[in-house]
């Protein structure tokens, strides 16, 4: 059995926000690893401040497993004050982005590919009218969670479901059906595919890519979009691709059939609070812009 630390000799009158949300990171995670990956540090820095934390505090707040970390009933009884703490944490941090200036920074969640092959071109040839804001891009496949701040504004290809988000509509944006063009000279029944590495689910382009290839082989899968079309125009296979890629690639070729394009619809999210930042909405106006008038290159 564990002794718990000995409390500090301060009490818990200096105890912070910074030394909690490890905690709660933990708690939520179930593990070291788990939790470094959220906070986007170093386990052994979680391990260290959680340690430091139980130090201050007088409490042992998880059983070290060898695959996991488990509350304590003491570490039980204080996720829930612990989690109303971030709460008041993050409406702070919302609160005072929507009051700072004009000029700072701006964190951008977006699809990958998305981020990489149409914001930051676009982005690049006109941040000449935005002067004094950094744009923090970051290409991730997951739904960044803007309650936590993880981004003052997320791009999806879904309407969100989330309540108390506010979400505009920018467009759509179409999948096709590409191949090098030796493929279309071939049999269809000896076509080869290159897929997506999740399964369907609801995702209409990647359900339709499944009813074409049938029985025939996937040669390929990935949850990288770039890494689908390099193999694509390298002959591999038939992927399923957005336009805003594959159209204007001269290594490739839209392969004809019903059901297509398949769309996607394009939609920007911000917090409430966080909206009234005028520099949130000079990008979150910018973003609307840009997916506006280059609707061409999207379907």
């Amino acid at each position: 059995m564990h002794e718990s630390p000995a409390p500090c000799p301060g009490g818990h009158a200096s105890l912070s926000w910074d030394d909690v949300r490890f905690f709660v990171a933990v708690a939520r995670e179930g593990s070291l690893s788990g939790a470094a990956r959220q906070l986007r540090v170093e386990h052994s820095t979680v391990a260290r401040r959680v340690g430091a934390l139980e130090s201050h505090i007088g409490v042992r707040l998880f059983d070290r497993l060898p695959r996991s970390w488990t509350l304590t009933p003491e570490g039980e009884a204080l996720l829930v004050p612990a989690e109303r703490m971030e709460q008041e944490v993050l409406a702070f941090a919302r609160a005072a982005a929507a009051n700072t200036a004009s000029q700072g920074t701006v964190r951008v969640s977006a699809p990958p590919a998305f981020a990489s092959h149409f914001i930051v071109p676009l982005w690049t040839a006109n941040a000449h009218r935005w002067p004094g804001i950094e744009l923090n891009i970051v290409g991730e496949l997951r739904s960044a969670n803007l309650q936590r701040r993880d981004a003052d504004i997320a791009i999806r290809f879904m309407r969100p479901t989330e309540p108390g988000l506010a979400a505009r509509k920018l467009g759509e944006l179409a999948f096709r059906l590409y191949a090098a063009p030796a493929w279309l000279a071939r049999h269809q029944d000896d076509w080869r595919f290159l897929g997506y590495s999740d399964p369907p689910g609801n995702v209409p382009h990647q359900q339709l890519l499944a009813d074409i290839a049938g029985a025939r082989p996937f040669v390929l899968r990935s949850n990288d979009l770039a890494a689908l079309h390099n193999a694509c125009r390298g002959g591999l296979g038939l992927a399923m691709l957005p336009d805003f890629m594959a159209r204007g690639d001269a290594a490739l070729v839209e392969v004809p059939g019903e059901g297509r394009p398949v769309m996607r619809e394009v939609w920007s999210v911000v917090h409430p609070d966080v909206r009234r930042s005028p520099r949130v909405r000079a990008v979150a106006d910018a973003l609307a812009e840009m997916v506006g008038d280059s609707a061409g290159r999207l379907r």
